[in-house]
Parts: structure tokens; sequence; C-alpha cells
């Protein structure tokens, strides 16, 4: 079975492109109360994902640097400590359990690697919690 039934198309998901602020980053993703946000180049490709600790080890790493003048850092100059991996939207659920396991949600890329939505954490266990439920039910 494949994931398209637990997807939350692009058009439903904060994403980000890298040549935004960081400022403007972190006031979207505080404002969305998000602990970590995909990243698309102008293409539509998934680039990455990042996240609130990617945003401090800058703050920490960077002399001088404070909420005011972030605004002069470019989101693809933040050095992402984690690789968040995406998967297909042919993958089927099986693959994406693991991955789900380290990240909050998993990117979806089609076969050409154009971001078309995230399935969430969330998602994956109640649909886990579901088919338990469903399987305890029949015993």
């Amino acid at each position: 079975m494949n994931i398209a039934f637990l997807l939350t198309p692009k058009n439903e998901v904060i994403y980000e492109y890298l040549d935004v602020t960081m400022r403007q980053v972190m006031e979207r993703m505080d404002h969305h109360g998000y602990t970590a946000i995909p990243l698309i180049d102008r293409s539509g490709k998934y680039v990455g994902t990042l996240t609130e600790g990617d945003l401090l080890r800058k703050l920490k790493s960077t002399p001088d640097l404070n909420f005011k003048n972030t605004g002069t850092i470019k989101i693809n100059e933040i050095p992402r400590r984690k690789k968040h991996k995406s998967v297909s939207i042919n993958a089927d659920v099986e693959s994406i359990i693991n991955l789900a396991t380290t990240q909050n949600f998993v990117p979806v890329i089609d076969d050409n690697g154009i971001f078309i939505g995230i399935i969430k954490r969330s998602d994956i266990i109640n649909y886990c919690y579901n088919i338990i439920r469903k399987e305890k039910s029949i015993v």
C-alpha cells in the first residue's frame, strides 16, 4: 500500500525557500508553533529541513548575531546538523515508519524530486494505532 492516503499536500504545508532570511523563518515557525520546516529551492525541489536547533546553533556560533540582525542571514547560510530524508510518493508505509522515529515529519517528493507534501509523525502513529485496534477487535 502506498503512502498517498497519509499525505498532507504541499498547499497545506508551511515550507520555506532557501533564499529567505533567518528572521523570516524564525517568525514563521514561531507563528505556526513548528520546531522544523521543510526547505525547497525555487524550482520546487526538496533540499532539506531546518530545525529550531539549527537556528539556535547559528545564533550561538555567530558573534554579534541577535534577533534584530537575523534579517541579514539567508537560510542557505545556516548549517543543518541532520539530513532529514525524504521518500517518493510511491513508497510504502513500512518505509516511512523508521524515518518517523527520528523526524517530526517525512517529506514526500515526486519522481523528479519535487516537494509535494509531508507525512506527519502523528498521522503515522494514528495509522498504526488503528491497525492494532482493528486487529484486537478481530481476536
